[in-house]
């Protein structure tokens, strides 16, 4: 039975109460802290916040490309697959890596070898994944650059990386994610780098390629212009922690945390002609001591006494699936 027959809403990536903690000197960083969160069947899902919101840390542990002694788990799972990644072998994840599941980095170069030609890295991940000839890996290599609208594949496969643009680069690495078909794929940043027009075209080919073949997607980001555009559901990161969840629609159009509006409030869109844009005070608390309370609070102008206990997720009225941990939202006579 193929995937499109599958169940539509079934969950590919499953995070539940996940808390995580790299030892450092003198004690430990809290990166995550209860963190859940799904990624369905055919559907893209954003994870958007700050550097240092844990949203990088999140998307590596998902496949499980953490070293095992660099952090310790306090509490939750993840669930890959029908894999328990925090349990799998490493040979069990390597089985899952590149074909059910792909990864596309922020920094393209970093992740093509300098030292060979495209079309040789291409073949190489495709034989290692399929039961494919060489001759068969070439001819699929083509047609996935081909459908990252990449007029010169064979061309392009005789170059080396750094012979090409950064879009190019990037087209590249999601021909070669899609190139063993994987259930799902995660973006990290895929278009940080990247001039305004560039990104726009490289992420509408990422969009366009994982719905024609019901690939789910869990795409990494700290623009909320990018969350708008391409996302179907958008889960809110601050602190490792995840203070709002929701449709994408629920979230921009009534955002239920100070930081979600915060985040907002910051693009162009949004600010008067001509006006400088709204930058958010402060800075991510120390992660080493993390506040007992809402980690928010210091930033925000909303702030109330009960911020100092910590929040849960609060359901809003009326939207069903928007979350958010924040008081302010159920204080009586209260409203962010």
């Amino acid at each position: 039975m193929g995937r499109t027959a599958e169940v539509a809403d079934e969950a590919l990536l499953d995070i539940r109460e996940l808390s995580i903690e790299f030892p450092v000197y003198g004690g430990a960083v809290r990166a995550l802290d209860g963190v859940s969160l799904e990624v369905r069947r055919g559907e893209i899902v954003g994870v958007v916040g700050e550097s240092g919101c844990g949203k990088s840390v999140t998307s590596l542990l998902a496949l499980g490309l953490l070293p095992r002694d660099g952090f310790r788990v306090r509490a939750g799972a993840i669930g890959l697959l029908g894999t328990d990644v925090l349990t799998a072998s490493e040979r069990e994840l390597g089985e899952l890596r590149g074909s059910r599941a792909a990864m596309i980095f922020q920094e393209p170069l970093t992740a093509l070898n300098p030292t060979r030609r495209v079309g040789a890295q291409m073949i190489e991940v495709i034989r290692r994944h399929q039961p494919l000839g060489k001759a068969a890996a070439r001819d699929l290599a083509v047609r996935a650059l081909g459908e990252m609208r990449i007029a010169d594949a064979a061309e392009v496969m005789r170059c080396y990386p750094f012979e090409l643009s950064g879009g190019m680069r990037q087209r590249v690495l999601i021909a070669l994610a899609f190139s063993g078909d994987p259930a799902i794929l995660i973006a990290d940043e895929p278009t940080t780098a990247l001039d305004v027009t560039v990104q726009r075209q490289v992420l509408t080919l990422l969009r366009e390629r994982a719905r024609r073949s019901h690939t789910a997607v869990m795409l990494i980001t700290h623009d909320m212009g990018v969350v708008s555009q391409y996302t179907d559901r958008v889960y809110v990161m601050y602190a490792g922690r995840v203070v709002e969840a929701g449709s994408t629609r629920d979230v921009l159009s009534a955002p239920a945390h100070p930081y979600t509006r915060a985040l907002l409030n910051g693009l162009p869109e949004g600010a008067p002609p001509k006006a400088p844009l709204r930058a958010i005070p402060g800075s991510v608390p120390d992660l080493r001591a993390p506040p007992a309370g809402c980690a928010f609070a210091p930033r925000c102008e909303h702030a109330a006494a009960r911020c100092g206990e910590r929040p849960p997720m609060f359901t809003r009225t009326g939207a069903a699936g928007h979350t958010a941990a924040c008081w302010l939202e159920h204080m009586e006579g209260k409203s962010v």
